[in-house]
This record gives C-alpha cells, sequence and structure tokens, in this order.
C-alpha cells in the first residue's frame, strides 16, 4: 500500500500536526508522522526529469513524486533547515529532506528511480507544522524566518550521500536543533562508527529475502 499517488485539490484544507487532512501513508513506520507532516518537491525540477527520462507521462503535471506542495522559485540549494513559512493560516519549518525509497521505483516503473533522485539530490523535502491551519489551493508559501541559512538542504545532502564522512560536516548535522532528530541521531552513528550505512534496502537494490542481518550502525534511514 502506499499513498504516494496524489491528485490537486480545489478546497480548503485543514493542515494537523500530522499533515493534511485527507492525506495517508501506507506504511507509517517510514513515513508521514509530526517531522515528515507536508512533503515539498518543486516543480522547477520537472523540467530536468522529463529530459533526463525521455518525456515520462508523471512528469506532464505536480504529484509524480507524492509530495503535498509544489512551487516554482525554491529549490534544496535555496532551502535551509529551519525555514520558516506561512502556509494559509498555518505556520511550517522545514525539518529534513527526502530519502528516496523503492516506491519511487514502482511508481515510475524504473528499477533505478529512487536511486537517481538520491544520486542527483533533487529529492524535496519535508516540513513539520509548528501551527497548525488552513490552506487554500491558491495560498502562497511566504518565508518569514531562517534559523540555519548556511545548512541548505543541498548541503546536508552533499554530506551524508557524497562526502560521506566529512566529520565536521557531520558534527555540524548532528548540533542542528532544527533537524529532524532521526537525521541528527544518524550523523552521530556516522562519528562513532566510522561507518555509512547500507541504502540498498530502500533503494529497492535488494529484496527483503536477499538481506542480511546488519548492525544498528548499517540500518537504512527515512
Amino acid at each position: 500500500m502506499s499513498g504516494i499517488d496524489k491528485t490537486p485539490v480545489d478546497q480548503t484544507v485543514n493542515l494537523s500536526l500530522c499533515g493534511f487532512e485527507g492525506d495517508r501513508q501506507g506504511d507509517t513506520s517510514k513515513h508521514g508522522g509530526p517531522e515528515k507532516a507536508v512533503h515539498h518537491y518543486p516543480f522547477d525540477h520537472y523540467a530536468v526529469w522529463r529530459n533526463e527520462l525521455g518525456g515520462h507521462s508523471l512528469l506532464t503535471k505536480p504529484g509524480a513524486f507524492g509530495e503535498n506542495l509544489t512551487t516554482i522559485g525554491l529549490t534544496e540549494e535555496t532551502v535551509a533547515i529551519g525555514d520558516v513559512f506561512r502556509l494559509g493560516t498555518s505556520i511550517i519549518e522545514v525539518s529534513q529532506g527526502r530519502q528516496p525509497c523503492w516506491r519511487l521505483n514502482v511508481r515510475f516503473g524504473l528499477a533505478t528511480m529512487a536511486k537517481q533522485v538520491q544520486r542527483t539530490g533533487r529529492t524535496g523535502w519535508y516540513y513539520r507544522v509548528l501551527e497548525t491551519g488552513a490552506v487554500r489551493p491558491e495560498d502562497r508559501l511566504v518565508l518569514t524566518d531562517r534559523k540555519q541559512a548556511d545548512w541548505t538542504l543541498s548541503r546536508i545532502w552533499h554530506a551524508f550521500y557524497v562526502n560521506t564522512l566529512d566529520y565536521r560536516e557531520l558534527g555540524g548535522i548532528a548540533n542542528l536543533p532544527q533537524l529532524a532528530d532521526g537525521w541528527r541521531r544518524y550523523a552521530l552513528r556516522r562519528l562513532e562508527t566510522g561507518q555509512v550505512e547500507d541504502w540498498s534496502r530502500r533503494l529497492g537494490e535488494v529484496s527483503d529475502a536477499d538481506m542480511i542481518d546488519k548492525s544498528a550502525a548499517k540500518s537504512d534511514f527515512f
């Protein structure tokens, strides 16, 4: 089961601490919850994906990546952890980047889609809800506060997936109070163990039957 197949709304929707009214997740152990209440994916990326994937039918309109929000003009290069936005009558705060999983492979009919999303850094991100409220389709995201402007989502992506054992960067990530607790714990774990967690199961590169028991230092995370 999955809630990745999103469709546009045409009326006001209430936003609670755990997300939009009517939104659902198929696997609530890995998806949803207060730290991943709202998923944002930039529509700016769609043209690049169309070029790379040869005009995939899902990329003709927003919702292909299971996002709750899409915009023009905000990307991982410019948005930072702890950025606070007003959306309708609600207030939301950037909590973490998205870690793509194998459901994207199924969604796009492409076995490497999750891996490509991770590799490119075109991942999107999540918000926690600071103040609940109501959101209309025509409402705009309005930036109201920047708490960690240097810690863009792109910078954190680079530390997690490119230069994976940069201890200075990992130390900074572990001490970001606005970053989701799970992500801070994984930065700490890398610092303590000198190991990078295994991503293969999350990305759909191996099946459950192929998995062997791994230590906590090598578990996948979301």
